[in-house]
């Protein structure tokens, strides 16, 4: 069975998938294959993964960017987030978290829109691609106070926060699936968090909200999809062999660990919220003026 991470290996979508694969092959009877096809902010995995045979052969690893932004964002997209897919679960939603070398200069986010407002385009912030959570955060602080950024983007989390622990780029925005270990080893310094409420997993870092940026809020989600024709009773098979994964105290811990919310919304539920969730990010986009260069 193919897994399909539209994503290089080491970000959040792929230690998910992962995660889950482990568990769901046994439970099926099959061996998951993990498919890394990264790009375009999960555009590229995404597409492969539409045109893929309707038999629940295979799954993909959709997210907020490939699932809900990138439509807005790619003037000819290969594929419907909405029509080629067919939900199977929201695995959960987790915040992401303003992150800088350990030795950055930069120890507040004050600091950080200081330094942009004073020298606008000399920051530059890592990215796992156009149109993901990382991208549309930072967009979302530049457009707040009025300044900018370089974006930078990358085909996944993985490389981009290499670059940022290395110093070849000055921040970067990222879960702390992915962050996490790197804040906790020493080798990055979290500088914000972009919920409404600080993590658990992080209570000494200020949300973005808290710092002088009333209201701001952005939440990344990852969920389960096959292709659209995919028929019920195997969606449905599917759904339940994942939760019943994603409700054992191992992967309940795990996820929490992960900085990550769980989720048992059923497909009919996992749609709604992705329509929501599309128009949502239409009209930031629109009202942002956001455009890829």
């Amino acid at each position: 069975m193919n897994y399909v991470v539209p994503f290089p290996a080491g970000g959040t979508t792929d230690i998910l998938g992962r995660l889950i694969g482990q568990k769901l092959g046994p439970a099926l009877d099959t061996t998951i294959v993990i498919d890394n096809r990264g790009g375009a902010g999960g555009s590229v995995g995404s597409e492969i993964a539409a045109r893929a045979p309707a038999d629940g052969y295979t799954m993909l690893g959709g997210t907020i960017s490939s699932h809900a932004i990138n439509v807005s964002l790619y003037p000819k997209l290969g594929y419907d987030p909405i029509k080629s897919f067919s939900p199977v679960a929201l695995i959960g939603s987790n915040p992401v978290v303003l992150i800088v070398k350990a030795d950055s200069p930069y120890k507040t986010l004050q600091d950080i829109l200081q330094a942009a407002k004073a020298k606008p385009r000399t920051l530059s912030s890592a990215s796992a691609g156009n149109g993901t959570s990382q991208h549309m955060t930072l967009e979302l602080l530049a457009f707040k106070p009025g300044t900018q950024f370089i974006h930078v983007p990358y085909k996944g989390s993985g490389p981009a926060i290499q670059d940022v622990i290395g110093g070849q780029v000055d921040m970067m925005f990222d879960t702390t699936v992915v962050a996490g270990p790197h804040i906790q080893s020493g080798k990055l310094r979290a500088i914000a968090v972009s919920s409404a409420k600080r993590m658990e997993s992080l209570p000494n870092v200020p949300t973005i909200a808290e710092s002088d940026l009333p209201g701001f809020e952005v939440v990344s989600w990852q969920g389960i999809f096959v292709p659209a024709g995919v028929p019920r009773p195997i969606i449905n098979r599917l759904h339940a062999e994942i939760m019943k994964i994603l409700q054992t105290s191992e992967m309940q811990d795990r996820l929490k660990t992960l900085g990550m919310q769980s989720s048992s919304m059923t497909p009919e539920q996992v749609a709604t919220f992705q329509k929501a969730e599309v128009e949502k990010w239409a009209k930031v986009i629109k009202a942002a003026g956001i455009k890829l260069e």
